[in-house]
């Protein structure tokens, strides 16, 4: 073996040493040294969404070499591309190429003495830096040390380019942590592993299929109205998982526009179309390795849903605009409050899609079925909303859970947090204006217990008689409402309104204890 290819040899192995190619720089250089009379070098990287030059590692440039930018003009950037893509070598002092490279040695703050050479950098989609060597000032540059940089620029091409993906994978991590802070501001926690509100009480049921599901790969969906707590137990499932280093990835499919989904979900090639001036990684590609929650999936049309049961049979997809199967290792978690079997009859979703994602089905309970969770979620929603706004954090009184235990919470969590901040902001950080923040009236709010205290003489209890059953007591209660609305249940003089419950909540209740409505009317 010459000298030559042992020089080339120690290039590679020294390239491939270091991740960031300004840590082999410094050795290459001494390498290079040895067999070429190199008095600085210089790696440029091309970032061709913004028309960009700038300096990724260099000897004798500058102590903050790598924040060194420019930004060329049209001309300048198509000249530089044209050049990159020739392969050609470029000699300074010989006039050729020397308007497509003048750019290039505007990032030289000396520039007196010395000949220098230029090689382009590429990988396989095109040019992506240069490779800039600058001579001594009393040497010059011999043809044979441009055929060496002919070589040398592959080395350097591979250490670019494993440079560039090492910085596209901070700048995930930190895009993935900005979207862990907003998750976490959005629950109202310090960290995701905060204990989950609920977990002994209405959500233990759903808890405890989280703890069996977490260590499998079985995709889930999560049924429930909105509001319910959907991304917290996606979040769960991945906190309790083996991916839970990796990353997890939440995309609202309601939310992107129909003729972007493909591109949203499997990313697009560098030209596929009007607009795609690089390379775009989707959110199969960002969720590699971990879980990605596909939150509102009945809102995805068909046509995606198509390619979506493409990914989730065999784990491959291509970008768009793309040719070659790029394979994923991806846990999936989809989530909706519509009735997606209703929606695969009216044939607005895919049947196969539907048994795919169907692994292990969840429904989330609504919080007017969670009663006993109520007090610790207005804990902590007074807790983050006194964080929040600057606030005195206050307490909610008997009479404030009795409010918020009757009503019927359409919008579930969602919309209890948000009456929170509101009676927060109301009471000023003196109290919390419950009743306000929900819109009753104080005479109103008073008209169940005024009824509670003077029931219908036909259903007091003597002094003497036993405590009835919490069912009983609930029956004479209705059954008095009944009696001052003359059996009417919903309006503004109906039942419900004077009980501070919802009316479907209300016949519900009337059906399991046997109350006929009916009765109270003919009274009237």
């Amino acid at each position: 073996m010459d000298r030559f290819h042992e020089l080339l040899l120690d290039v590679w192995r020294e390239a491939c040493r270091h991740i960031e190619i300004e840590r082999s720089v410094p050795t290459i250089a001494r390498i290079l040294a040895q067999r070429m009379p190199i008095h600085q070098l210089v790696v440029l990287a091309f970032d061709g969404r913004r028309a960009e030059v700038e300096v990724r590692a260099g000897l004798r440039v500058s102590p903050h070499a790598g924040s060194m930018l420019r930004t060329l003009k049209s001309t300048e950037h198509r000249r530089l591309l044209s050049w990159a893509r020739s392969g050609e070598i470029w000699k300074h002092g010989d006039g050729q190429s020397a308007d497509a490279l003048r750019p290039l040695l505007l990032f030289q703050p000396d520039m007196d003495g010395g000949e220098w050479l230029a090689g382009p950098l590429r990988n396989e989609r095109g040019p992506i830096g240069a490779l800039l060597l600058r001579s001594h000032p009393i040497e010059g540059f011999e043809p044979l040390h441009a055929e060496m940089l002919q070589s040398l620029c592959e080395p350097f091409s591979a250490a670019l380019e494993n440079d560039r993906r090492v910085h596209e994978i901070n700048a995930l991590r930190e895009a993935a942590e900005a979207d862990k802070r907003s998750a976490l501001s959005r629950l109202g926690r310090v960290e995701l592993n905060d204990g989950i509100i609920g977990a002994d009480g209405g959500l233990k049921p759903v808890l405890e299929r989280v703890a069996l599901v977490a260590r499998t790969d079985i995709p889930v969906l999560l049924l429930g109205e909105t509001g319910t707590g959907k991304e917290v137990i996606a979040r769960a499932i991945h906190e309790h998982s083996p991916r839970r280093e990796g990353p997890f990835i939440r995309v609202n499919c309601g939310a992107i526009p129909p003729d972007l989904i493909d591109s949203e979900l499997f990313g697009h090639e560098r030209g596929a179309f009007t607009g795609a001036a690089s390379t775009r990684h989707g959110w199969f590609e960002r969720a590699d390795g971990g879980t990605l929650l596909l939150d509102e999936v009945g809102e995805l049309p068909l046509a995606a849903q198509v390619r979506l049961l493409r990914v989730l049979q065999e784990h491959a997809f291509e970008r768009v605009g793309g040719e070659r199967p790029i394979r994923v290792d991806v846990r999936i978690v989809a989530a909706t409050h519509r009735n997606l079997a209703e929606m695969v009859q009216n044939g607005r979703f895919r049947e196969d899609l539907w048994y795919r994602i169907t692994g292990m089905p969840m429904i989330l309970p609504p919080l007017r079925e969670r009663h006993e969770d109520i007090p610790a979620l207005v804990e902590h929603f007074a807790g983050r909303a006194a964080r929040h706004f600057g606030l005195i954090r206050q307490r909610p009184s008997a009479d404030d859970l009795h409010l918020l235990t009757a009503y019927h919470w359409p919008g579930n969590v969602r919309e209890l947090g948000a009456v929170i901040d509101r009676a927060a902001i109301l009471g000023d950080g003196e109290r919390l204006e419950i009743a306000k923040a929900l819109g009753v009236m104080p005479n109103a709010a008073m008209k169940p217990l005024a009824l509670a205290a003077q029931p219908s003489q036909s259903n007091t209890l003597s002094p003497s008689a036993d405590v009835a059953s919490l069912d009983a007591a609930m029956r004479r209660h209705i059954e008095g409402a009944l009696t001052a609305t003359h059996g009417r249940v919903e309006g503004p003089h109906g039942a419900a309104n004077l009980l501070l419950i919802n009316p479907h909540t209300l016949r519900a209740r009337m059906r399991k204890l046997g109350i006929d409505w009916k009765r109270f009317r003919s009274e009237a």
